[in-house]
């Protein structure tokens, strides 16, 4: 699939000669334990050789496939896993590009990534998706890209730089990295027969290619099942155990996740470890990682260890993350396990439980060893209208944070966004606000949010209230990564400074910055679409580390709050969210007033 990777066909005439012994190997592994995932075995003793990226021999001797030229890696005792694959993320979410988010996941052992690049599609359309595509394809490891299905992702309820058409899905599909449908977040569109989500679905059908899910419902009943049959193939939003029971008893796949705020996989593994249902249907995930996440604690190990902690067999959370993801894209015959013929994705490690990522080989060559990256990861030349792309089309002052109250009122019943610590749904709240000076104002753990418009430079700003994170004093913080349709979310309880760090984010062309007391006391630059920085992901990390420490400094004592302010206006999970168009009723799908009625 990759321009610079030789398929199969390509290369099975030497790959038979090297298993046959009539040609060498360039690489042979022996001496290890080999964790085969077709059959759940430990086969011990068991060696690998290697040639033209791709395994030629697995078995007990592979003396017969070693030549003089032939690079001979003792294992000394240790395991031979496959490459770890993931199967539902958005590099995006990273704040990296894909160079350097494969350039910081590569040492912790994953070698394949699904990805879905529907935020930058927000921002830049196809055009947008086709670089994210082109700079994948790049990579020393396997990057398979989703089409994104649905910008926006909901018609009506947002307003995004670009839209997707069912068109651009049948014309990606034709590009050598796409893989399939990213996830299809119109849940109530499918549901309800909409055209276009079902055009774009029987596009990738008849491509022969994977349509991925979002149903965020709780409803598992007539609604589900229409989902189900618009073609939808996995989910990743299921919360608990019968979440996840519901959708492989529809032939789903549940994709179980736990990223940097998302911890969706010790409420649902038990459908294994404690039902005892067939886990192959179950896929490990990671769908939204910060850059922090990646260089601090892991990425696919760190599932895959939680996993493990949470009570199930090594090898069959070893399974879900590779042969059972590989499968599911229908690609077990290219990737997710050792065996003839696939690609030589190996990591030894000396412990099962613990996984130690101590030597990682992609594509028969060693791309990292003991936590250090031994490989170059190319970079794609972004051109500048893809780094220029806020747009605000005024400077904002206090002013445009003003929340006027009803007249005559003293006091108002406010719609208040609730967060939910850990997870992606929030709350739809209500509170008692006092009214000064005819505006409403904050009280409590209770402050204001808004949603600034950066695409068309319309100026446009909704204002709306928000509860949870725990900020106290003067504070604002302000981020152009703002799911889906990635305007400038604000939140703050302070408008003159809302107002200051919105500025900041235009003069610097995107990014997060918080702000404290009229400071500035942390700001992550993300120049690319507003949504990424193609600077390494320890500098990143760095910086996003400071922004975790100011949102702290301002009170906050949640959990990555970051991904939770980056979700306020993801309108299609529920409860209460906020676009350019309103505050918006997601168990309504309705735009609602921010005010309650005869309140």
């Amino acid at each position: 699939m990759e321009t610079h990777f030789k398929s199969w066909a390509d290369v099975a005439p030497r790959l038979v000669a090297v298993a046959a012994g009539r040609e060498k190997a360039d690489l042979v592994i022996r001496g290890g334990k080999l964790v085969n995932v077709q059959t759940r075995e430990i086969l011990d003793g068991w060696q690998v050789a290697v040639a033209e990226g791709r395994f030629a021999y697995v078995g007990p001797d592979a003396s017969h496939c070693i030549g003089d030229d032939t690079q001979v890696i003792e294992a000394e005792g240790r395991y031979l896993i496959p490459g770890l694959c993931d199967g539902h993320m958005h590099i995006e979410s990273g704040m990296l590009t894909p160079a350097e988010f494969a350039a910081a996941v590569i040492p912790h052992g994953t070698t394949t990534m699904f990805t879905d690049p529907h935020e930058i599609a927000n921002v830049l359309g196809l055009r947008g998706v086709r670089m994210m595509h082109d700079e994948a394809l790049m990579q020393p490891v396997n990057i398979y890209t989703q089409m994104p299905s649905c910008a926006p992702s909901a018609p009506g309820l947002e307003t995004t730089g670009f839209e997707i058409s069912a068109a651009d899905v049948a014309e990606a599909m034709a590009w050598p990295g796409i893989i399939g449908l990213g996830e299809m977040m119109n849940f109530p569109g499918v549901i309800n027969g909409d055209p276009q989500m079902l055009a774009e679905m029987a596009a990738t059908m008849n491509a022969g290619k994977t349509v991925g899910g979002h149903y965020a419902s709780p409803d598992k009943g007539v609604a589900f099942s229409a989902y189900v049959a618009g073609g939808a193939a996995d989910d990743h939003e299921g919360t608990s155990e019968a979440d996840a029971i519901a959708r492989v008893r529809n032939g789903m796949r549940s994709m179980m996740r736990l990223g940097s705020a998302w911890y969706d996989v010790e409420s649902q593994i038990t459908a294994v470890t404690e039902k005892g249902l067939d886990p192959r249907n179950f896929i490990l995930c990671t769908d939204d990682c910060m850059a922090g996440t990646l260089v601090n604690d892991g990425h696919m190990n760190r599932v895959l260890r939680h996993a493990i902690a949470c009570g199930c067999d090594p090898v069959i959370a070893l399974q879900m993350a590779t042969i059972n993801t590989a499968t599911h894209f229908g690609l077990e015959r290219e990737i997710g396990s050792i065996a003839p013929g696939r690609r030589a994705d190996v990591i030894l490690t000396s412990d099962l439980t613990t996984l130690p990522i101590e030597d990682v080989i992609a594509r028969g060559r060693t791309v990292a060893r003991d936590g250090k990256i031994t490989v170059e990861c190319p970079h794609y030349t972004w051109p500048d209208d893809a780094r220029k792309t806020v747009h605000m089309g005024k400077v904002l002052g206090p002013s445009d944070f003003a929340i006027q109250a009803p007249e005559g009122k003293n006091k108002v019943k406010a719609k208040v966004i609730g967060v939910v610590e850990n997870q992606a749904p929030t709350e739809a709240l209500t509170a008692e606000l006092p009214v000064v000076d005819g505006l409403v104002e904050g009280e409590g753990d209770t402050y204001q949010i808004a949603l600034v418009e950066r695409h068309q430079g319309t100026g446009k700003v909704v204002n709306g209230f928000v509860s949870g994170f725990g900020y106290t004093g003067k504070m604002a913080m302000a981020s152009t990564v703002a799911h889906d349709s990635h305007h400038m979310i604000v939140v703050g309880t302070d408008r003159a400074m809302m107002a200051a760090a919105g500025n900041r984010l235009g003069d610097v062309g995107g990014g997060v910055t918080v702000w404290k007391d009229g400071k500035e006391l942390a700001l992550v630059e993300l120049p690319i679409a507003g949504l990424m920085s193609d600077s390494p992901a320890a500098e990143v990390a760095a910086k996003a580390d400071q922004m975790v420490a100011a949102m702290a400094a301002c009170g906050c004592t949640l959990n990555n709050a970051y991904m939770q302010h980056s979700l306020l206006a993801l309108v299609v999970i529920p409860s209460l969210r906020i676009s350019d168009l309103g505050l918006v009723d997601v168990d309504k799908f309705e735009i609602t007033d921010i005010f309650e009625e005869n309140a």
